[in-house]
């Protein structure tokens, strides 16, 4: 589905035909570990899940460029044994799969680097390609004129409906910042949905009023629900 006539939503990612980039973001690697220090005993299955999905992603395109939009891994002042192996073996799977590979910080990343240096990927704080910013959204950088859609992920947006309250759904938000057309990706990490942005209070400093934000649904497709105050 296009969210934008330059942009598609392929599952949980965003894909730029015009210069064959995919965007995900928030996969947050080494989440279970965190909760399991919690005392939170839950399985570890994600790194799994996430290559699984990103395999059926790469049997519908064949990007030339993989930007992974911000927190990649989990814990802010550590790298945790989980965090090493699992996102090693990602970066590795990703670039067997595109021919660059570009890490964009997000607010989790503050000892990314160790990381990045084992095997040469570039971290930047934002990157543009054909007119759109992709930013991981916990902070606004200087958006330059000729920018007409700002891409962010940190919000982890997801959605409840009254009639299933216990259950939330992944989504991407599209809506404006300052006349540029703003899209809020879905997070990848496969533990948790995310934030219910009809519900709980949001976090990036892009986001005040999304109420006539439109609402596209992750399920076994893609599903266009309208604006947020409609629901």
């Amino acid at each position: 589905m296009k969210i934008t006539p330059k942009i598609k939503i392929i599952d949980l990612a965003l894909y730029i035909p015009s210069c064959k980039t995919l965007v995900i973001t928030d996969s947050h690697i080494g989440y279970e570990e965190a909760l399991n220090k919690k005392g939170i005993l839950i399985p570890r299955f994600q790194f799994k899940d996430i290559i699984k999905r990103l395999q059926k992603i790469f049997k519908k395109i064949s990007p030339e460029t993989i930007i992974i939009n911000g927190d990649i891994k989990h814990e802010f002042g550590t790298i945790s044994e989980q965090e090493w192996r699992h996102t090693l073996r990602l970066i590795d799977f990703l670039k067997r799969n595109c021919k660059d590979l570009v890490l964009i910080k997000g607010n989790h990343d503050t000892v990314l680097g160790p990381i990045a240096r084992k095997r040469n990927v570039k971290i930047v704080d934002n990157m543009i390609v054909d007119s759109i910013l992709i930013t991981h959204g916990h902070n606004i950088p200087e958006i330059p004129k000729k920018i007409k859609t700002i891409i962010i992920g940190h919000e982890h947006p997801a959605v409840s409906f009254k009639q299933r309250p216990g259950d939330k759904f992944k989504c991407f938000l599209k809506g404006r910042y300052k006349r540029k057309t703003l899209i809020v990706q879905p997070s990848f990490n496969l533990v948790v949905e995310g934030t219910d942005v009809t519900r709980e209070k949001l976090l990036s400093p892009f986001l005040k009023d999304i109420s006539n934000f439109e609402l596209f649904i992750v399920g076994d497709k893609v599903y266009d629900f309208g604006k947020i105050k409609n629901i």
